[in-house]
């Protein structure tokens, strides 16, 4: 018996040693040069990879496992191979190992190469891709390392565009390992609008165009004649994140819906933290110069001339509205004045506590119609002094946040 038992554990050993991590396992690049197939700084990894590979992130039967996913910078053609220095054998080992090849298959559109040298061939080529759809908006950001400014551009595009359906099926594949919740839309919906990032390259005297990200929107229809953007996913990709490409594609997409008299306002699909932050920074930057946000009447609070005015001229809505007014009047406020601060806090917090209020209305409903030993249990769950430290704690949460937004502002 005990034999058994540890015999067991040596071949738990021995197979454990065959788990990888997928997210250290699957290597990205966006290739520019052939020299970039070598070059490791060239490599990213994902951040996730649960959607393929579970929970646990891991793929089991390989050992030193690489799953080699590259793309040619602009069209993202696609080489796609799978190395590893040993596997385990069902005759010997008894068990099977993942087949991490149609998880991948999965996910991206077929039609990829499998050796470089095809991919180095489809290299050559690239120079005649050329970005989809129209022309919105040309920006530069200087590059430290080039010692130059280098040339961005934003496209609307769709599918109507040649050959934008399949290179948007291989772009949408970076979603699944840099969105937590990623999915695949629907594009046969011509309510969907594509909003890319390109930079401009040059590569032996021409001028090359490289993929650095894009934003999906939804068209909601709005009766009688009117729609709702909502923007849906958006993403820069690793190698251009942390230069303000992201600031960049939504003021640009507003700023496109600003010119439709036919949009209300542009909503988002559960935002994540960074596109809170992003949209409070690009709306802020958008709605400062408005006359409705002067200091004098910043000072006399949130009013529906706010509402209006952001709206009809920048579309953006109330919600949105409302944090732009917080962030704005932070910014007139002197917080070391003692009646100055007391009248935002307050200002801010009595925002905060319409949920709270809310849960006490339902509350107050419940009691009318519960027995009393089944109140008492409701009643714990909120305690005022419980309740007044979840208050101080998001508004310094909320402060600390919005000062974050107005620094970059100051720099911007």
């Amino acid at each position: 018996k005990n034999l058994f038992f540890s015999g067991l554990t040596a071949m738990e050993k021995k197979l454990a040693e065959y788990k990888c991590n997928t997210n250290e396992a699957i290597q990205l690049k966006l290739v520019r040069f052939p020299e970039d197939l070598e070059d490791e700084n060239t490599t990213f990894n994902p951040e996730y990879s649960h959607q393929v590979f579970g929970d646990d992130e891991v793929a089991f039967g390989y050992k030193g496992l690489k799953i080699l996913l590259y793309y040619i910078a602009g069209n993202l053609s696609t080489l796609f191979r799978i190395e590893y220095t040993s596997k385990v054998n069902e005759k010997f080992d008894c068990v099977e190992a993942d087949d991490v090849e149609s998880k991948i298959r999965e996910i991206i559109p077929p039609g990829f190469c499998t050796n470089t040298d095809d991919f180095v061939s489809l290299l050559e080529k690239e120079v005649n891709f050329k970005p989809f759809g129209m022309l919105l908006h040309t920006y530069s950001i200087h590059n430290e390392e080039a010692g130059e400014d280098i040339a961005y551009q934003i496209y609307k595009a769709d599918m109507t565009c040649p050959g934008f359906r399949e290179y948007h099926e291989r772009l949408q594949t970076f979603l699944m390992w840099f969105i937590e919740t990623a999915s695949f839309i629907d594009v046969d919906d011509e309510r969907w609008n594509y909003f890319l990032v390109f930079e401009k390259y040059n590569k032996d005297g021409a001028t090359l165009f490289a993929t650095v990200g894009y934003m999906t929107v939804y068209n909601y229809y709005v009766y009688p004649d009117k729609t709702r953007p909502r923007v849906s996913q958006m993403l820069i990709l690793p190698p251009f994140q942390g230069e303000g490409h992201g600031a960049q594609l939504l003021e640009t997409v507003h700023r496109y819906y600003m010119s439709s008299p036919t949009v209300l306002d542009i909503t988002a699909e559960d935002p994540s933290e960074n596109y809170v932050k992003l949209r409070d920074f690009v709306l802020v930057k958008l709605c400062q110069d408005l006359l409705c946000f002067s200091p004098v009447k910043l000072m006399q609070g949130f009013s529906q001339e706010m509402v209006t005015e952001a709206q009809q001229k920048l579309k953006i809505n109330k919600q949105h509205t409302r944090r732009v007014y917080e962030i704005l009047r932070l910014r007139a406020t002197n917080m070391g004045d003692a009646e100055q601060s007391r009248s935002y806090r307050l200002d801010v917090k009595r925002r905060l506590i319409g949920p709270y209020k809310k849960k006490q209305r339902e509350l107050a409903k419940m009691r009318r119609c519960l027995r009393p030993e089944e109140m008492t249990n409701q009643l714990n769950q909120i305690d005022l002094n419980l309740q007044r430290e979840q208050l101080e704690e998001s508004f310094q949460q909320l402060v600390s946040d919005y000062r974050r937004v107005l620094e970059r502002l100051a720099q911007a």
